[in-house]
């Protein structure tokens, strides 16, 4: 996939295998049959050209990032918790891009003072914990990643500069 949407074109199973062997030894039957794995799977289209046929992505990385994640989330018995584990992950500058993508999608709406329908207290609560610590999620006790024990909670474990 990577080769696909690096070209961001419809390629041939003889092109991916040129420029992967710039790297590596592979047989040209293990490209083809990851393309057609890929295919089966939605993963990209195909189209006939003389005998060989030419592949395309269906969806862009980003999408298909946003899709295994949206994955991932919703398959979370608790996902508030999951939201506040990733989000303490994230560097300052991924922190940024999701407050910047945030933005976009909520629109010019979004740089306005809250709605009065808005409670005080939403309005008030940041957007992210601070170096405290996350806030409580809601959910079973014991369940918010921030409180679990750093040999449970590899991020918690890293060193992070500038928390």
């Amino acid at each position: 996939m990577t080769r696909v949407w690096k070209w961001n074109r419809p390629v041939t199973v003889r092109e991916v295998l040129e420029d992967l062997q710039r790297e590596r030894s592979i047989a040209y039957t293990t490209v083809m049959t990851v393309l057609d794995n890929l295919h089966h799977k939605g993963w990209v289209r195909r189209e006939a050209e003389g005998r060989a046929y030419r592949y395309e992505a269906v969806s862009s990385r980003a999408a298909y990032a946003a899709a295994l994640m949206n994955d991932a989330w919703a398959q979370s018995d608790n996902p508030a918790a999951a939201l506040v584990a990733f989000f303490g992950m994230m560097s300052d500058e991924q922190r940024q891009a999701l407050s910047d993508a945030v933005r976009i999608v909520q629109g010019p709406e979004s740089d306005r003072e809250p709605a009065e329908t808005e409670s005080p207290e939403s309005a008030a609560t940041p957007a992210r914990s601070g170096a405290g610590g996350a806030e409580k999620a809601e959910g079973n006790p014991g369940e918010n990643p921030a409180e679990m024990p750093d040999e449970k909670n590899p991020a918690a474990a890293e060193d992070r500069p500038g928390r």
